[in-house]
């Protein structure tokens, strides 16, 4: 079907195309009768005026980017926050992936191509990079190097991990492993900082032996939760850095013949869609994702009017959501 173009409008609205340009961009010189017939014209045609068109003229495209590494469950719920925040401010959402090709200084690649003809800010998603010199207001949420000379969101991670081990702790759990994340992401060493910090105040011994790499990903993760459960003496629960490490450990439990949580416990990060509807639902640390890409929302926002922000890091508090895959441990 053949997209519908400003001359189309015009023929159908019965007026010219320059009538058209400025009732569509609000300028003077259109009485409210026309301006009311061309809308009705625009609605039902479902024409849109071109945003690079649109920028080249005003310098503003109504867009806000948001470049992802990945569309994956912790970047979905990002967008799904973005969005929401947008809903009634006038901007859309122009979500952009960069090629895994690209590797580290993705974001500098891509804001190049966006800055300036799509978008009027841009929220990096962990990016690789924080200081990065851009054309267009920039914030940065969950950054794999912490602060830098943008403004950032993030989760508190430290603390969310301790909380995972505090509680299966207090279940009565001394041998718990760990599934870590990515290691050049700074969230991820706080997540293994947190675990370290919660195994000393409950009096646990840390087991190097209890600690595999999942680096986020589901097949890494599967790997190293086979190796944990595969030791002499193996953990009563595991930790692990991201929802769907977790959701591969119960996977791999389960094809070693063991129980979830009878035999094994298991804990995620996230909070992730997925994690309350596993069967069983997965415990584990909710981080507020869709808040994250609000408080971005607020700071680009506040960025583009000119205004100074309060605080140019943000960190929001996590908590531990039980659900079915912890319990005491098993009597040996």
């Amino acid at each position: 079907m053949r997209r519908a173009t400003i001359h189309d409008v015009a023929a159908a609205a019965g007026v010219s195309v320059a009538t058209v340009s400025k009732a569509v961009n609000g300028r003077y010189g259109v009485s409210p009768e026309t301006v009311g017939r061309v809308l009705d014209v625009v609605r039902e045609l479902g024409y849109e005026s071109s945003l690079v068109a649109s920028s080249m003229r005003s310098r503003r495209t109504g867009v806000v980017g948001v470049l992802v590494a990945d569309i994956e469950p912790f970047s979905a719920e990002i967008l799904k926050g973005v969005g929401a925040a947008l809903s009634d401010t006038g901007y859309d959402l122009l979500a952009y992936t960069a090629s895994r090709r690209e590797g580290e200084g993705w974001e500098r690649r891509s804001l190049s191509r966006l800055s300036g003809t799509l978008i009027d800010a841009a929220i990096i998603v962990t990016p690789t990079v924080v200081n990065i010199a851009g054309e267009v207001p920039i914030v940065a949420i969950d950054p794999h190097t912490g602060r830098g000379d943008v403004p950032t969101v993030e989760s508190d991670s430290f603390t969310g991990a301790q909380q995972a081990v505090h509680y299966l702790a207090q279940l009565g759990h001394r041998r718990i492993g760990f599934i870590a994340g990515r290691p050049d992401l700074r969230s991820a060493v706080a997540r293994a900082s947190g675990y370290r910090e919660a195994l000393a105040a409950a009096g646990i011994p840390f087991d190097p032996a209890l600690v595999g790499v999942g680096r986020y990903e589901k097949d890494v993760a599967r790997e190293a939760a086979h190796a944990m459960l595969s030791l002499a003496d193996p953990p009563t629960a595991v930790f692990a850095a991201n929802d769907l490490s977790a959701l591969s450990i119960v996977q791999v439990a389960a094809e070693r013949g063991l129980r979830v949580p009878e035999d094994l416990s298991v804990v995620g990060f996230d909070d992730v869609p997925e994690a309350a509807r596993a069967q069983p639902g997965l415990t584990t640390v909710r981080q507020p994702m869709q808040r994250l890409g609000g408080e971005a929302v607020r700071m680009v926002l506040a960025l583009l009017a000119g205004e100074e922000l309060d605080e140019t890091h943000i960190q929001l508090p996590t908590r531990l959501v039980a659900r079915g895959t912890t319990a005491p441990p098993p009597a040996r």
